[in-house]
């Protein structure tokens, strides 16, 4: 019984770690999508204004 034991923290992780996956993977998308894709353009627009900034006051 003790293989048992030993087999069953990793079986229980990997349906754990199943489950995340399926759920992370079934959220994409959706209603939001537009809105996520905005903040995340935003974001990144931000980032790159700032880092050319940088490099014009540096040189």
């Amino acid at each position: 019984m003790d293989y048992v034991a030993a087999l069953v923290p990793p079986v229980v992780m990997a349906i754990a770690f199943t489950a995340l996956v399926v759920t992370i993977i079934k959220s994409q998308g959706g209603a939001n999508r537009g809105k996520e894709d905005a903040l995340v353009d935003a974001a990144l627009a931000r980032a790159e204004a700032a880092q050319q900034a940088g490099k014009g006051s540096a040189a």
